[in-house]
């Protein structure tokens, strides 16, 4: 992307470490104080952003001061560019979760994003409260594209991504096994279930892969016995699945970890595969750019933590 320097240059970007604090804090007083200025000094450069902008960014309301529409959508742009210069300048600084601001995208999968983030946000608002996550949903297709185009900061893939090349970094979370989840009362099953009723019942199949004709590991496994399965139902989102299959008399194959807590949630019971499935790795992803950057390190960190106390 080409820069306008000339045009760039005339543009004093401190200003952009004032405008985050002041989106921030919302508060001329408090910007002044997490960026270590005066009040007067802080209320100059906020009246410099609202030329610079052409918007009052900041309006006074019962409750305090407001966010305008458009200082809104500077909240993560700001951020990211702060982050991305913090990740050129500053790279070889200490990392201090507890003050630091920055934004991280995480691509992943609704199933990973239950297991994981719930206890990665906690976490986050614990020990590090200016880190903001911003998910987005994985499409292994693009996802080294993404990784590439800096789209996403770190990605959470099941199964080994073959394709990459030395700039892709990866590291395993986790292997996943599987179980089978149903309803016993609708489908007339108790567990262990059987070959033949595995292969009379409809499945309902979860993919993220585009496409008409789409396979998963259970048909892998049927096809080495000369078997095929009938699928009743291919959806992208795992959340669903678990409420499809409460209501009809199906069957689905997927996650061990994720299937104990539905089958909890909702009384279905579980049985393990009367076919070898195999286990699946869930692996993080990340550029190499990245990979010495402390607050990706620490981030990494975390995720890793996080998974072992699964």
């Amino acid at each position: 992307m080409a820069i306008d320097a000339v045009n760039l240059g005339r543009i004093d970007l401190n200003l952009l470490v004032h405008l985050n604090a002041l989106l921030t804090e919302r508060s001329v007083t408090r910007a002044a104080g997490a960026v270590g200025i005066g009040q007067s000094a802080m209320s100059h450069n906020l009246a410099r952003l609202r030329e610079l902008f052409d918007d009052e960014l900041l309006t006074r309301g019962p409750d305090g001061m407001r966010l305008t529409p458009r200082a809104m959508t500077l909240l993560d742009p700001v951020r990211t560019a702060l982050a991305q210069v913090e990740a050129v300048l500053l790279r070889d600084q200490t990392f201090d979760p507890a003050t630091a601001v920055r934004t991280f995208r995480l691509g992943l999968s609704d199933s990973t994003e239950i297991l994981i983030v719930p206890r990665l946000l906690a976490r986050m608002r614990e020990i590090a409260p200016g880190i903001h996550l911003r998910l987005y949903n994985v499409d292994t297709s693009r996802l080294l594209d993404d990784l590439d185009a800096d789209e996403v900061d770190l990605a959470l893939s099941y199964g080994p991504i073959q394709q990459g090349q030395l700039h892709h970094k990866q590291r395993v979370l986790f292997t996943e096994s599987f179980l089978c989840m149903f309803n016993a009362e609708k489908t007339g099953v108790t567990p262990p279930i059987s070959l033949e009723d595995y292969i009379r019942l409809p499945h309902v199949l979860t993919s993220l892969r585009p496409g008409r004709s789409v396979r998963g590991f259970v048909d892998e496994a049927l096809e080495e016995l000369g078997l095929q399965r009938s699928v009743a139902l291919t959806t992208p989102r795992f959340l669903t699945v678990p409420y499809l299959v409460a209501q009809a008399p199906v069957i689905v194959t997927m996650g061990a970890r994720l299937a104990r807590r539905f089958a909890a949630d909702l009384g279905l019971s579980l049985s393990p595969p009367p076919v070898k499935v195999k286990d699946v790795t869930v692996s993080l992803l990340w550029h190499a750019s990245y990979h010495h950057d402390p607050a990706h390190v620490w981030l990494r960190d975390q995720l890793v933590q996080l998974v072992a106390e699964l």
